[in-house]
């Protein structure tokens, strides 16, 4: 099998679909990976590291010419016309968002696999956790940044000082997203409240960090009194597959503190607050109601050497068995993977990605096979 690696297009998505290791992995199986030029500089791996790995480096329509193209983020509108009926694309896709990529996909009749909807029966979302954990932690990271005064916001310290209050956090939603963002502000000293629908979740959270972290039933009076003391406040909650539920308006965004701080990390699903809209690393905060928004819509290119190492770990064996079985038997064999599969020959193929765009889905297995 053929796998190309092209260079990532949105703006600064300094990532790249695999690492050298993970290039190693599959030439040592006897497949041929195609890496574009240059496609690794943002993550900090050069063209002879990937060259070393076994890769064969070339220029970019020959890594689109690929039978599978893996990526890290949605194709791009210069990208939609690499877009083919006998390609595989294996990236995050994230339909629901970006209604326009399911069209040229559709129309393409390429068969779309996407990263965050690869799904276990226990619900888990293995190549979408990775990326969660980077994005959580990060988000916390960037709202300590922002709550500085240089930033037109209250100018306070996170985790504050003996005598003075630490800043109080409200994170809604206790997925791996929220979950390790509450981790790396209470590690920051802040006070901090999250907040979830999932009680048997919430009780996990307090058994592993032991009142460190305060829990509390998610309801919309229950937000609404939180946000009331919230110097900084983090959108976490995820539906797989479909669009973000506002759980934030913009009534609430406007009785907070001003000078407060949001960074709503489900924005790349839609948002779950109503008051953001997608932003870039290069101009990723604005104000609404005197309240800073932070809604970049890939965070974990921030920290682009970290994100595509943890990246590899979680897909390479889905991109092995791909390669190996080939699409239709690698989906047969195994249905976390099935849960992936977006798009098949023009026809929308997972239930929640088609409720998000008012179509009809279809069998993944019997559109793959026939």
């Amino acid at each position: 099998m053929i796998i190309g690696i092209p260079a990532e297009v949105k703006t600064a998505e300094n990532r790249v679909a695999m690492t050298p290791d993970g290039v190693r992995g599959l030439t040592s199986l006897g497949h041929e990976v195609r890496v574009q030029s240059g496609a690794g500089i943002g993550s900090s791996f050069s063209d002879a590291d990937f060259a070393s790995a076994g890769a064969r480096m070339v220029e970019v329509d020959d890594a689109w010419a690929s039978e599978i193209v893996c990526k890290v983020k949605e194709p791009q509108r210069s990208e939609f016309r690499y877009l083919r009926d006998d390609l595989v694309l294996f990236t995050y896709l994230h339909l629901a968002a970006y209604p326009e990529v399911a069209r040229a996909l559709f129309e393409a009749g390429t068969t779309g696999i996407a990263y965050e909807t690869v799904q276990s029966a226990n619900g888990d979302l293995p190549l979408l956790a990775p990326m969660s954990e980077v994005a959580g932690r990060i988000a916390t990271q960037v709202g300590a940044s922002l709550l500085e005064k240089r930033n037109g916001t209250r100018g306070i310290l996170l985790g504050g000082v003996p005598g003075v209050r630490a800043a109080r956090v409200v994170v809604i939603g206790a997925g791996h997203v929220g979950w390790n963002a509450a981790w790396i502000a209470q590690g920051m000293e802040a006070e901090v409240l999250l907040l979830d629908r999932n009680l048997d979740r919430l009780r996990w959270v307090d058994q592993i960090h032991k009142g460190r972290i305060m829990t509390l039933a998610s309801n919309r009076g229950s937000i609404e009194r939180a946000l009331m003391e919230a110097d900084l406040l983090i959108g976490a909650v995820l539906v797989a597959g479909g669009r973000a539920p506002i759980v934030v308006t913009d009534d609430m965004v406007a009785r907070m503190r001003p000078g407060s701080v949001i960074v709503d990390v489900a924005v790349d699903q839609g948002g779950c607050i109503e008051s953001t809209h997608e932003t870039t690393h290069e101009d990723p905060t604005y104000f609404v109601h005197d309240v800073l928004h932070y809604a970049v819509g890939n965070m974990p290119a921030a920290v682009p050497h970290t994100s595509t190492y943890a990246l590899t770990n979680a897909t390479l064996p889905y991109v092995v068995a791909l390669a190996e079985q080939g699409p239709a038997e690698a989906v047969a064999h195994d249905p976390t993977l099935r849960g992936g599969v977006n798009t098949v020959r023009g026809v929308c193929t997972n239930g929640a990605v088609a409720e998000a765009l008012g179509v009809e889905a279809g069998n993944p297995l019997e559109l793959l096979v026939g």
